[in-house]
């Protein structure tokens, strides 16, 4: 018990709070090395501060706790995984900076809008939740990779809710001939080319376009695939952008 830290000491030395360490301790990720059996104290060993430290880094960064435990354990790709997941963190705020720039700069988009006759079409349809606007990106990637994986490797079309409420699922479908039906009609089209992260300025200004010729729209919105992201670069990917119009 000599070399033991009474858990306000430790508290300071791993750079926590109590509050998150007996969190921390009701979760498992970073038990006391001894706990009082009268009092219900607890304390930790020094050693331990290097665990403190690490949560305290992961947590600043946002990384979820069952992530936190993976890392912890050992986990060989738990630290890869936290890695790769902050990388595209860092990109997606770097594209939402670059789109900031130009709403600032430049004003409100706009875009050139056609309208066109779409034909029903049969097709088979992946589908993946999103936990909100943020996650529109990740959603829909998994959802294309697991088109791509069963072979599906062309004409892939996005779906996406008109109102983007806190729960949505994203819809990415390709083209199946014994597939369900993909509704055709009367669309408003424009083009977006960029990336995709940039995609909302283009729907911005399609919807805009709608609105001041009183246009009423229904969802959803479609995204059009033109372009292979494997092969094309960011700033030349082609997306054709589409909402039903009456």
């Amino acid at each position: 018990m000599s070399d033991l830290l009474p858990i306000g000491a430790f508290a300071r030395l791993g750079r926590l709070s109590v509050k998150q360490l007996r969190h921390y301790d009701e979760l498992g990720l970073l038990p006391p090395a001894h706990v009082d059996a009268d009092s219900g104290y607890r304390f930790y060993h020094p050693a331990q501060a290097r665990q403190a430290l690490a949560i305290g880094l992961l947590r600043s960064l946002d990384v979820p706790l069952p992530a936190i435990a993976q890392v912890l354990a050992g986990d060989e790709g738990a630290l890869a995984g936290v890695h790769a997941d902050l990388q595209a963190e860092l990109v997606r705020r770097a594209a939402a900076l670059a789109a900031l720039g130009r709403i600032l700069d430049g004003g409100l988009p706009r875009a050139q809008v056609r309208l066109l006759t779409v034909p029903d079409t049969r097709v088979v349809t992946e589908r993946e939740p999103a936990d909100g606007p943020l996650d529109l990106g990740r959603a829909t990637t998994a959802a294309v990779t697991r088109l791509l994986a069963a072979g599906h490797g062309a004409g892939l079309v996005g779906l996406f809710p008109l109102d983007l409420d806190e729960a949505i699922v994203v819809r990415v479908t390709a083209p199946a001939p014994d597939g369900e039906l993909l509704a055709g009609g009367r669309f408003a089209c424009a083009t977006h080319q960029g990336p995709y992260e940039h995609i909302q300025l283009t729907a911005h200004a399609l919807l805009a376009w709608c609105a001041e010729r009183g246009l009423e729209v229904a969802g959803p919105i479609r995204e059009v695939y033109l372009d292979d992201p494997a092969t094309t670069p960011p700033e030349l990917l082609r997306t054709d952008l589409m909402v039903k119009v009456t």
